[in-house]
C-alpha cells in the first residue's frame, strides 16, 4: 500500500464541492417561476416523456452490463486472464456515467419552462437560468468523476498489495463501463431526438408551412424530449467518460514512466492529473459566476459572455498548474506545466475554429444561407464543403499539441529512447487533462444549448409574445454554436486521451503477459529467439516483440479496419435515424390527414404516438451499432493479435477524429444557416431560401447529434475494450 500524501484529499473535497454547487444551482433554478399554466403543462409533457425514455434505455443497458460483467468475472476467476477487480470497476463506471446523465436531464427538463419565463423579463434572466442549469450537468459530471476516481484509488491502495502500475491500469477499466453506457446514451438519444426533429421539420415546416415548435405539430413534444435525452443525457455520459479517461490514462502513464524511480516520485506522477482536475473544479465554479449579458445583446455579445467565463477559467488553471506541479516537487515541473498549457490552448483554438465555421455571425454559415437562394441541393453541397474544410484547424491543432506536449515533457527532445518516450507520453496525457480540467464550465456551455432550445419550443407552444420568442431564438442560436463548440472540444479531448490510452494498452499487455507467464506460458522473441521478460521490457521492446511497424501487414489490416469501423458506425446510425424519421413523417402526415381540425388549432394532436415511435426506434436501433463497437476490438485482438489491435486503434483514431469534426461542424453550420434566414435574411421565414435551409438542417441533424458525437465515444470505447481484453488477446498470442 502506498503512503497517500495529504494533498490527495483535495480530490474528494473538490468532488464534494462540485456536487454541492450542482445541488445549489438546481435548487436555485427550482425556485424560479415556471410561468403560465400552459407553460407548466408543456414542460410536464416533455419531462414525463424524457424520464420514460431514460428508464426504458437503462433497462436495456442493464442487461448488456450484466452479460459483460459476467464475461469479465469468467475471465478473472476461471480463466485467470483478468484482474479480479475489473468486473466491479466496470459496473461502477457505467453506474456513475448513467447517474451523471440522469441528473443532467432531470435538471434540463425542469429548466426549460423557467428559462422561457425568465426571458419574458430580460435576455440576461433567460441566459442566467439556462446557463446555471447547464452548470448542474457540468458540475455533476466532474463531481461524480472525481469521486469515483478517489474512491477506487483509496480502495485499491488499501485492500491490495499491487504496484501503482497495476492499480492505475485496473482503474482504467471502469472507463470501459463509462464508455459503454455513454455509447448507448449517445446513440439511443441521438436516434430518438433526430427521428422526431426530422419528422417535425419535413412535415411541419416544409409541407404544412407552420412554424417550428408549433403545438399543432404532433412531433413537437417528441422533438423537445429528444433534445434532453440526446444532447443532455448523452453528451453528459460521453464527457464523463472523457474526463475520467484522461485522468486515469495519465495516472497509468505516470506510474509506468516513473516505475524505475518508484517511491514518492512515482506516486506524485499518479496523483498530479487528479490534483489539476480538482483545482479545475473550483476555477470552473468561479467562471460560471462570470457569465451574464445585457438586454438587446447580439450573437457576438452572447458568445463573448460565455467566452469570458470559459477563458478566465482556462487562464487561471494554466497559472495554477505551475503552482501544483512545483509544490508536488515533480521532475521537470516546468515542462509538464507547459504540456498542460498546450492542451488548454488546443481546446481554446478548436473551440474558436468551431465557432467560426458554425456561427451565423461569420461568413461560412452566412454563405450556406445564401446558397438557399438557389435551392436545397446547393445548401447541402455548401454545407458538406464547409464541414470538410473545417477539419483542417482541429487536426493541425491536435497534431501540434501532441508534438508540443511530448517535447515540453522531454525538454524539447523528440527522441524515441525508452525514457524519453515514457516521459513524452505522460506529457501528452497531462495535456488531455489540461484540456478537460475546466470541464465543469465547458460542459455547462454545452448543456445550456438544449435547455435554450426547449425554452424556445415552450415559448412557441405557449403562444408567448414576439419579444419573448425573439429572446429565446437568440439564446437558441447561441446554443447551436455552443453545442457545436462542445462537440469539437469533446472530440479534441478524445484524440489526446485515445493516444494516451494506446500507451496504457501496452502497460496492460505487460501485466497480462506477466500473468500468463505465472500460468506457465512462455514468450519467445521472434528475432533473438530468447525468452521475453515483460517485467524488464520497455515500450520500444514491446513494439519490437509484437512487430508493431508499418511493414507488418497485421498493423496495416488493423488500421484499415479501424478506419472502416468509423464509417460503418456512422452509416448504421445515419440509416437508423432515416428509418425512424420515415415512420415519424408517416405518423405526422396521418394525423394531419385523419384528425380533423389540427391545422386550424381546433383539435389536439396525439403527441403520445410520436413519442412512442421515437422511443421504440431508439431502443431497437441503438443495440447493434453499440455492440459492434465492443465486438470489433475483441475479434481483431483474437485474429490479428497485439499488432492488429494497435493498427485498429490508430486507424479508428485518425479516421474517427476527422470524420467526427466534419459531421459536427457541417451539422452545426446547416442548423445556424437556417436560423440566419429565420432572422429575416435572404427572404426570412417561409421563403424559398428558408425551405432550402430547412432541408439542409434535417440532413445535418443526424450528422451533429447522432453519428458525429458518437464517434468520439467509439474511439475511446475501442481503446478501453482493447485494454480490458488484453488478457484474452495474449491468451491467443
Amino acid at each position: 500500500m502506498s503512503n497517500i500524501p495529504m494533498v490527495f484529499w483535495l480530490v474528494p473535497i473538490a468532488s464534494i464541492c462540485a456536487l454541492g454547487m450542482a445541488w445549489y444551482f438546481f435548487k436555485q433554478m427550482m425556485r424560479e417561476d415556471e410561468g403560465t399554466p400552459r407553460m407548466k403543462e408543456i414542460a410536464l409533457y416533455v419531462r414525463k416523456g424524457a424520464m420514460a425514455y431514460l428508464k426504458q434505455q437503462y433497462r436495456v443497458v442493464v442487461y448488456v452490463f450484466i452479460v459483460l460483467a459476467a464475461l469479465f468475472a469468467f475471465m478473472a476467476y476461471v480463466l485467470h486472464v483478468q484482474n479480479p477487480w475489473v468486473p466491479f470497476a466496470f459496473l461502477t463506471g457505467g453506474f456513475f456515467s448513467g447517474l451523471a446523465g440522469f441528473f443532467g436531464m432531470k435538471t434540463a427538463t425542469y429548466a426549460s419552462a423557467r428559462t422561457a419565463n425568465a426571458a419574458r423579463k430580460s435576455m440576461d434572466g433567460g441566459l442566467r437560468v439556462a446557463f446555471r442549469s447547464g452548470a448542474v450537468m457540468g458540475l455533476t459530471v466532474v463531481g461524480l468523476g472525481l469521486l469515483d476516481i478517489a474512491i477506487w484509488f483509496l480502495v485499491l491502495n488499501g485492500l491490495t498489495d499491487e504496484s501503482l502500475i497495476a492499480i492505475t491500469t485496473t482503474m482504467l477499466t471502469f472507463g470501459m463501463g463509462a464508455s459503454t453506457q455513454a455509447l448507448f446514451a449517445c446513440v439511443g438519444g441521438g436516434i430518438y431526438t433526430k427521428a422526431a426533429d426530422v419528422g417535425a421539420d419535413i412535415v411541419g415546416k416544409v409541407e404544412a408551412d407552420i412554424p417550428e415548435d408549433d403545438p399543432r405539430n404532433p412531433a413537437t413534444i417528441a422533438d423537445n424530449v429528444g433534445d434532453n435525452v440526446g444532447d443532455v443525457a448523452g453528451m453528459g455520459a460521453d464527457l464523463y467518460e472523457s474526463y475520467c479517461g484522461s485522468i486515469l490514462s495519465t495516472a497509468a502513464l505516470g506510474a509506468a514512466a516513473f516505475s524505475a524511480v518508484g517511491g514518492e516520485t512515482q506516486l506524485k506522477a499518479v496523483i498530479a492529473p487528479m490534483l489539476i482536475a480538482a483545482v479545475g473544479v473550483f476555477l470552473s465554479i468561479f467562471g460560471i459566476y462570470l457569465v451574464r449579458t445585457k438586454e438587446g445583446a447580439t450573437m457576438k455579445n452572447l458568445l463573448q459572455s460565455l467566452s469570458l467565463g470559459t477563458n478566465v477559467s482556462a487562464v487561471l488553471i494554466a497559472a495554477a498548474t505551475f503552482v501544483i506541479l512545483y509544490l508536488l516537487g515533480m521532475d521537470n515541473w516546468l515542462g509538464l506545466s507547459f504540456s498542460v498549457i498546450t492542451g488548454l490552448a488546443a481546446g481554446v483554438i478548436i473551440g474558436q475554429a468551431t465557432e467560426y465555421f458554425t456561427s451565423h455571425s461569420y461568413k461560412p454559415t452566412q454563405k450556406i444561407s445564401e446558397a438557399g437562394l438557389t435551392g436545397s441541393a446547393t445548401v447541402i453541397i455548401k454545407g458538406i464543403g464547409t464541414g470538410m474544410i473545417s477539419t483542417c484547424v482541429p487536426v493541425i491543432t491536435i497534431g501540434v499539441a501532441i508534438l508540443m506536449s511530448y517535447m515540453c515533457a522531454n525538454g524539447f527532445d523528440l527522441s524515441m529512447s525508452s525514457t524519453s518516450l515514457a516521459n513524452g507520453l505522460y506529457g501528452i496525457g497531462i495535456a488531455a487533462v489540461g484540456m478537460l480540467s475546466t470541464l465543469g464550465i465547458t460542459l455547462a456551455t454545452d448543456a445550456y444549448g438544449p435547455i435554450a432550445d426547449n425554452a424556445g419550443g415552450n415559448a412557441e407552444m405557449s403562444e408567448l409574445g414576439e419579444d419573448v420568442r425573439h429572446r429565446t431564438d437568440a439564446l437558441d442560436a447561441l446554443g447551436n454554436t455552443t453545442a457545436a463548440t462542445g462537440k469539437g472540444f469533446a472530440i479534441g479531448s478524445a484524440a489526446l486521451t485515445a493516444l494516451a490510452l494506446l500507451a496504457s494498452y501496452i502497460e496492460e499487455i505487460k501485466i497480462a503477459m506477466a500473468r500468463a507467464i505465472e500460468s506457465g506460458q512462455e514468450f519467445i522473441h521472434p528475432l533473438t529467439q530468447k525468452l521475453f521478460d515483460p517485467e524488464t521490457a520497455t515500450i520500444p521492446d514491446f513494439m519490437e516483440f509484437f512487430q508493431v511497424n508499418l511493414m507488418n501487414p497485421k498493423v496495416l489490416v488493423g488500421a484499415f479496419i479501424g478506419g472502416m469501423a468509423a464509417f460503418l458506425f456512422c452509416g448504421l446510425t445515419m440509416e437508423a435515424v432515416g428509418r425512424a424519421a420515415q415512420k415519424m413523417v408517416e405518423e405526422v402526415r396521418r394525423q394531419f390527414r385523419e384528425i380533423k381540425g389540427i391545422l386550424e388549432g381546433k383539435a389536439t394532436p396525439d403527441y403520445g404516438s410520436c413519442v412512442e415511435i421515437s422511443t421504440r426506434a431508439a431502443q431497437h436501433e441503438m443495440i447493434f451499432p453499440s455492440l459492434l463497437a465492443i465486438a470489433i476490438p475483441i475479434i481483431v485482438g483474437i485474429v490479428l493479435g497485439v499488432a492488429g489491435v494497435m493498427g485498429l486503434l490508430v486507424g479508428g483514431l485518425t479516421c474517427g477524429f476527422t470524420l467526427a469534426v466534419f459531421m459536427a461542424n457541417a451539422g452545426g453550420a446547416w442548423d445556424n444557416a437556417k436560423k440566419n434566414v429565420e432572422e429575416g435574411n435572404f427572404g426570412g421565414k417561409g421563403s424559398f431560401a428558408h425551405k432550402a435551409t430547412i432541408v439542409g438542417d434535417t440532413v445535418g441533424d443526424p450528422f451533429k447529434d447522432t453519428s458525429g458525437p458518437s464517434l468520439n465515444i467509439l474511439i475511446k470505447l475501442m481503446s478501453m475494450v482493447s485494454i480490458v481484453m488484453a488478457g484474452l488477446t495474449i491468451a491467443f498470442a
